[in-house]
């Protein structure tokens, strides 16, 4: 089996991946929250050292049981971030480990976000199948790695959210925070600790550790503790507090009972030690310079994510008009907004990470329940549209980093859990397209789908099934299931869209032909080729009739058409098409214009396809010709034209054409992709394939045995990929009659083929064929005619008689028995 020479139909875009890097260890990955100021070991849970952490064991820390009732609703406030933040400190600085991970893992899709850029982190190149994949490579190499590791799954919120995605090794430690005291018993190996509030060691120790500058300070400090309930949330508010206004802990005793009875006595407010803190904190903030703005400012930061808000949002134009409104006073700019940020963590209420703009705010949910708890139903209205608005106006169009648009898209779900009603009226908010939206172009699919579909659901119920939103969400939900292998799925959605937007619109409309040119590269891709054909030629009828010969979208539908024809082995009439369309992008919007372009390389591609070598060499020649001069010589989609014209010419036997340009695709693509990314081993692949065609076994052997070493490496012994890879070293070989070499890899290949394929397959077929010749020329006759029956038997059952494939297998059986 050679499948070795690959060539690609043109593109209008080609997006750049990450390239592998090498790794410096020891490495950090995630953003490792810094250690809390003050920390104070909790001996007493049994965690102050990070040697009780064992190798293999998911260590899960919990809140403790807490029948006074002090912990607001569930959500924490005990220190299990900052004990898993210590623990990896601890373990950074010994050093014990060679990486650590943290992932703040309340989403599915930012586990998987982290654990594909932690792939690349920790040097192994990117399969180039998407972060799913990449974060699958990861696990396994968390699995087989001999470096001592430590993931912290920081505030797991939802158990299912890590289904396959627990990570394990016999060199790793996991911790993993959560409120969910199931959670311990799904993880693997699980050891649970709980996490309760202070003991009064440990509490005297924190405020005497806060407030060193001034012992005076410290006088009453087991009273204050006492006073609230020792836990540490609340004594890290009143520390702060304290240390930044010279306050003692008798003063500061005495203010929180005097605001606790007056929280008491108020009809609708929280009676709890938190919302003491908090209010006493808030009361403060409000009277910093710039005054009268840590309460606007709260009530923002309580409808986002409490691991962190990109600061761009918080200074954003609705954020800053949002704070001049609650105001009521000169305008709030975007010096003011984060100077009231400041006055925020000054008081203890926030903390901010200048280093990251994708978490520059940390707020407790804690402290964002205690907010919501005080804000009037209106307030949070207003509030959660800002919110929205704010997050839109912060998301980038393109060129966002992947942790960036995670924090978005983590905000976006916690505004939608906190306000969702709001963002569905009048109509759906554009902030929740663009978070899907978001996932589509991340590559995200299983989180794509499930979202799309949420969507859909509710836009459904809340707008109708007849609203734009809704046709938009099906479409989407369409997409994610063909992006996700699920294309009968795909089809139907598409198919049901298509139909309601036939009956709702009239002929010709853009909505119409973009969900008809959608259900035809959905038929295609699940090779229904016919039903491809009779939708396409439906829709350029149509186009057409409505449009002209001229239009941009009946030119679209002809390209369609052209790529539903050649998917159906009808290649005359796909050339035809192509040839139309070419010429009609021509005359509408130039020979340059990158659209015109890739037709032209898509017609060549089909020349090729029907064997008109001579019609498709200067097409791909001035398709070269075109990127290089239009997007440069180092474009991706310029190498991909380079190496389609190399791939041309080597199947025209021109050889001596065809080499020079492999090489030079080869050495763009190291240098513009990285030596490991799987263009580049394709390229390297597609070299050793012209190499061993011009009989140059010395210099394809080492391409062949590279490019298999590689694609082991970024995709596994059992791809695809790997495989053919091994079958073309074998074939290799047994060009220079290394049978010994040869036949174990033949062997191993059709074992592959088998398993992956099916004994039916052209692949499995060909590689059966491939191990007969070998054994036949190594002299194991009996073994090669044996193979070479079974070959012909399987062709003529899975393919037919007449199948090229066929006669060959019979030709070969019969020039084996004759000799």
């Amino acid at each position: 089996m050679r499948i070795g020479d690959q060539t690609t139909m043109s593109s209008q875009g080609h997006a750049p991946q990450a390239q592998s890097r090498q790794a410096e260890w020891p490495v950090l990955s995630g953003l490792v929250l810094p250690p809390a100021e003050s920390y104070v070991p909790r001996q007493e849970i049994g965690l102050g050292m990070a040697s009780s952490l064992v190798p293999g064991e998911t260590t899960v820390l919990v809140p403790a049981d807490d029948p006074a009732g002090r912990i607001l609703g569930g959500l924490g406030g005990t220190g299990k971030t900052e004990v898993a933040a210590a623990l990896a400190h601890t373990l950074w600085e010994q050093p014990a480990v060679d990486l650590v991970l943290w992932i703040t893992a309340s989403r599915r899709d930012a586990v998987i976000t982290g654990y594909a850029q932690a792939l690349t982190d920790v040097g192994e190149p990117d399969p180039g199948e998407g972060p799913e994949v990449a974060a699958a490579h990861f696990l396994t190499w968390l699995a087989t790695t001999e470096r001592p590791w430590l993931v912290v799954l920081d505030d797991l919120t939802d158990p299912d959210a890590l289904e396959a995605l627990w990570p394990a090794g016999v060199q790793g430690r996991v911790v993993v925070t959560t409120s969910r005291a199931e959670t311990a018993v799904q993880a693997p190996n699980p050891r649970g600790v709980e996490v309760g509030v202070f003991s009064p060691r440990e509490a005297l120790a924190y405020l005497s550790t806060k407030l060193h500058a001034d012992p005076d300070q410290w006088i009453g400090a087991l009273d204050l503790a006492t006073e609230l309930g020792f836990l540490p949330i609340a004594l890290s508010q009143a520390a702060t507090m304290m240390a930044d206004t010279g306050m003692d802990c008798r003063e500061y005793r005495a203010r929180v009972v005097e605001r606790k009875q007056r929280l008491a006595g108020e009809a609708g407010a929280y009676p709890s030690i938190v919302a003491t803190t908090w209010s006493l904190a808030a009361e403060m903030a409000e009277q910093l310079a710039p005054a009268n703005l840590a309460r606007p400012v709260l009530g923002l930061l309580s409808m986002m994510d409490p691991h962190g808000i990109p600061g761009a949002v918080l200074t954003s134009k609705a954020a800053c008009a949002y704070l001049t409104r609650s105001r009521g006073a000169s305008p709030v700019d975007e010096a003011q907004a984060r100077a009231a940020l400041y006055n925020l963590a000054r008081v203890g209420l926030v903390t901010i990470d200048t280093t990251s703009a994708a978490r520059t705010v940390r707020v407790h949910a804690l402290v964002q329940a205690t907010v919501w708890q005080n804000l009037a139903a209106a307030e949070c209205d207003v509030a959660a549209r800002v919110a929205a608005d704010a997050l839109l106006q912060a998301w980038p169009r393109r060129g966002a980093p992947p942790d960036f648009e995670q924090a978005l898209r983590d905000c976006t779900a916690t505004l939608y859990a906190q306000a969702g009603r709001l963002l569905w009226a009048p109509d759906c908010h554009d902030v929740l397209l663009r978070a899907g939206m978001s996932l589509d172009k991340r590559e995200l699919t299983g989180p794509a789908l499930d979202y799309w579909q949420r969507m859909l659901d509710t836009s459904r119920q809340v707008l109708g099934p007849n609203h734009a939103h809704t046709f938009l969400a099906r479409d989407r939900l369409a997409a994610a299931c063909q992006a996700a292998g699920r294309l009968d799925q795909a089809i139907t959605t598409y198919a049901g869209a298509l139909a309601d937007r036939e009956r709702k619109l009239s002929p010709g409309h853009p909505d119409i032909l973009s969900t008809r040119g959608s259900l035809v590269r959905a038929y295609r891709a699940a090779d229904r080729a016919a039903d491809s054909v009779l939708l396409a030629e439906r829709t350029l009828a149509e186009c057409k009739h409505v449009l002209g010969l001229a239009h941009p979208d009946t030119l679209t539908a002809c390209s369609e058409l052209a790529h539903s024809y050649l998917s159906a082995g009808r290649l005359d009439d796909a050339k035809a098409a192509f040839h139309d369309t070419l010429t009609g992008r021509e005359q509408v919007l130039g020979p340059a214009h990158p659209e015109t372009v890739a037709t032209r390389g898509n017609l060549a591609y089909a020349y090729r396809a029907a064997g008109q070598l001579k019609e498709a060499i200067p097409l791909y020649e001035r398709t070269l010709g075109d990127r290089e001069r239009v997007q440069g010589p180092g474009h991706p989609d310029t190498i991909t034209a380079r190496g389609n014209l190399a791939s041309a010419y080597r199947a025209a036997g021109a050889l001596k054409d065809a080499i020079p340009v492999y090489k030079r695709t080869l050495a763009d693509w190291e240098r513009v992709q990285g030596p490991g990314h799987p263009d580049t081993i394709t390229a390297r692949g597609n070299l050793a394939n012209a190499f061993h065609l011009a009989n140059k076994l010395k210099d394809a052997i080492p391409l062949y045995e590279r490019t298999l070493t590689d694609w082991e490496r970024v995709k596994g012994a059992g791809h695809r990929d790997t495989f053919t890879a091994r079958g073309n070293l074998a074939s290799a070989y047994h060009s220079a009659r290394k049978l010994a070499k040869a036949i174990p890899l033949y062997e191993r290949t059709l074992a592959d083929c088998e398993q992956v394929l099916g004994p039916g397959h052209p692949d499995t077929l060909a590689s059966r064929g491939n191990l007969a010749h070998a054994y036949h020329t190594a002299g194991r006759q009996a073994e090669a005619l044996a193979m070479f029956e079974q070959t012909v038997k399987d062709s003529e059952h899975a393919l037919g008689p007449e199948h090229p494939l066929t006669r060959t297998a019979r030709e070969n059986l019969q020039a084996a028995t004759r000799s």
